[in-house]
């Protein structure tokens, strides 16, 4: 017999007569009516309906392997919607839960939160600023002398090299100017001068810083400022810028007045056009801001590290 499908018929026990019905009567095998009006196999002599009882047989297979299919699905449903409940309600002790409803994970005695970082609420002071410290004698108290200010033998600036000869310092302001600046220098409080020269490739320029108390003193001697530093010679420098046309310039930073004059070694008069004038008095020029600003750094940065009395 098919799996869950209809019984074949039985033959008739021995003992009985042809033509009766098994079991006496008209019962029929499990309820099933005889199929076209026939007898069933065995009772009538009549051929079955093979194709029919095969239909039926696939039929009622079908359907038990649906039912079974589904009430396979149906119990996987139910394991998990289980397992989900229990993850939901499974979280930290006491079944607390987080702001959108789910766990929130419990701390055990050991463990502690994560230190956050803490920031003072007191600024704290800016960085002393280098320009304060060369704008007063009061706070400008770094030693000066040619050698700090013009150090070694040569300097070089853009790539062009100049050697370095003679220096001077003197406290007499007027010694130290042509055409009236000595006089300007003196009359605005000026305390000292310091002067180099350096030469490069025929070319003779003298650089002379001069220091005064106050920023506002070495800012009236550059308005008010004639004429030019008078130039050094000595050594292997010979006199130059005497009776002929230099480059002379003047500037300040701070408390310091700084003077360039440049001119031909062997006396050629400076014309607009001379481009190695130029370039050797901008080089002298930006050489001497360099270093009185680098007083300034040096002291700003001994202020900053020193302890607080």
């Amino acid at each position: 017999m098919s799996f869950g499908g209809p019984q074949w018929p039985q033959q008739p026990q021995h003992g009985q007569q042809q033509g009766q019905q098994p079991f006496g009567g008209q019962q029929q095998p499990f309820g099933q009516q005889p199929l076209g009006g026939q007898q069933p196999f065995g009772s009538g002599g009549q051929t079955p309906d093979w194709g029919a009882l095969a239909d039926a047989s696939a039929a009622r297979a079908r359907r038990r392997r649906w039912l079974m299919i589904g009430g396979g699905a149906l119990a996987t449903l139910v394991v998990g919607a289980i397992v989900a409940t229990a993850i939901v309600t499974g979280g930290g002790e006491k079944g607390t839960t987080g702001k959108n409803g789910g766990p929130t994970p419990s701390l055990s005695p050991t463990d502690s939160p994560e230190p956050q970082p803490s920031f003072s609420s007191i600024a704290p002071p800016p960085p002393p600023n280098p320009k304060d410290f060369i704008s007063h004698e009061s706070k400008d108290k770094a030693p000066i002398s040619p050698e700090s200010l013009f150090p070694g033998k040569k300097l070089t600036m853009s790539g062009r090299a100049y050697a370095k000869g003679p220096t001077s310092s003197t406290t007499n302001c007027a010694s130290v100017g042509q055409g009236g600046l000595g006089e300007i220098l003196k009359r605005n409080g000026c305390d000292r001068v310091i002067r180099a020269t350096y030469t490069k490739d025929g070319v003779a320029i003298t650089v002379g810083v001069a220091i005064f108390s106050t920023e506002a003193e070495a800012l009236k001697a550059k308005a008010q400022a004639k004429g030019g530093i008078a130039p050094l010679a000595g050594g292997a420098v010979k006199e130059f810028c005497r009776a002929t046309v230099c480059l002379r310039r003047a500037n300040a930073v701070g408390r310091y007045a700084y003077f360039t004059q440049a001119g031909f070694a062997d006396g050629k008069k400076v014309t607009t056009k001379d481009t190695p004038i130029f370039k050797a008095s901008d080089d002298l020029g930006n050489f001497a801001f360099n270093q009185i600003y680098a007083r300034g750094r040096m002291q700003a940065s001994a202020a900053a590290t020193a302890p607080a009395n």
